[in-house]
């Protein structure tokens, strides 16, 4: 009705995503703009866009992804178009100073798990994007404690920020496989609980890990190796501390790592598997994550 042409996002990730469908959806035909998320309806045309970041988390900025929420039918569901690419992004560290400490840590979490649904799969042949993945990592590891000690070091802010854009703009994912099973569940307990995304990666990961374990056991034993420098152990003795490091590198930037610590249970979650099943999910790299095992995944969360 006003005639916009361009659509500018300033903020986070969430305003960025829900910029990106607003996008799509001026440009749909169709009846309902929500089948874009809920039926897969295909994105044939969209307003340009840009962002000015100011939470550098979930690398949209750089990606033609969004994750929107609709509290009225509890979902949370994503989209993907090259349409709504951003056609710049100012990612300015000095915007993002005067963050709450909760989202400073929730952006590193998830930031961390988008590189680990990447990399934590197993082994395809792909060194130079396995570097690039623990580049990423390590640098939040080591950049994590300096921005919670001094919110203003510009320094660890920008690598931060730019870790972030790096952890989800297809590169360390080109040629390799994908999990998404932490976010998938992840964005099941944000619907019916309201945990913001992070809180949940941070719950999650490390139930995966420990189901997935067998499955993962090669890239496990690398990331123990190579990330956290557990040298000189058994495979099981590895693989068991590198996802307790994992959980302790959540914990010491803010986010929990149980679902007990929101007072949440299991059961609390039963209906989660069921709603993926209904939507025929089959997560995880060898989309062997069906309703059982998402389950099992929650229950190791407790």
């Amino acid at each position: 009705a006003e005639g916009v042409d361009f659509l500018l996002a300033v903020g986070g990730g969430s305003v960025l995503d829900g910029t990106k469908f607003i996008a799509a959806a001026i440009k749909y035909n169709g009846t309902d703009p929500w089948d874009i998320l809920a039926k897969g309806a295909e994105v044939k045309a969209a307003l340009p866009l840009g962002s000015v970041l100011t939470l550098p988390a979930t690398g949209s900025e750089m990606n033609g992804n969004a994750v929107i929420s609709r509290e009225s039918t509890q979902e949370k569901l994503a989209f993907y178009s090259k349409l709504v690419y951003p056609k710049f992004s100012i990612l300015d560290p000095e915007t993002t100073y005067t963050l709450p400490a909760r989202q400073t840590a929730n952006g590193i979490v998830d930031a961390y798990v988008h590189v680990m649904e990447q990399y934590l799969t197993y082994p395809a042949n792909a060194p130079l994007q396995d570097r690039q993945a623990e580049a990423i990592l390590s640098t939040l590891i080591g950049e994590a404690p300096k921005v919670k000690a001094d919110p203003q070091n510009y320094e660890a802010r920008a690598n931060i920020m730019w870790c972030a854009t790096q952890a989800l703009n297809d590169l360390i994912g080109s040629g390799v496989p994908g999990d998404w099973a932490t976010h998938t569940i992840g964005h099941e307990i944000t619907a019916l609980h309201g945990l913001d995304h992070a809180q949940t990666l941070a719950i999650v990961l490390p139930g995966v890990m420990k189901h997935e374990r067998s499955h993962k056991r090669d890239k496990l034993l690398q990331y123990g190796r190579r990330i956290w420098g557990l040298q000189g152990l058994d495979d099981q003795t590895t693989i068991d501390a590198a996802i307790a490091k994992t959980e302790e590198f959540f914990r010491s930037v803010g986010n929990p790592t149980c679902l007990r610590d929101y007072n949440l249970t299991p059961a609390d979650c039963a209906a989660i598997p069921d709603r993926l099943d209904q939507r025929g999910a089959k997560l995880g790299e060898h989309e062997a994550i069906g309703k059982k095992e998402v389950a099992e995944i929650l229950a190791l969360c407790a």
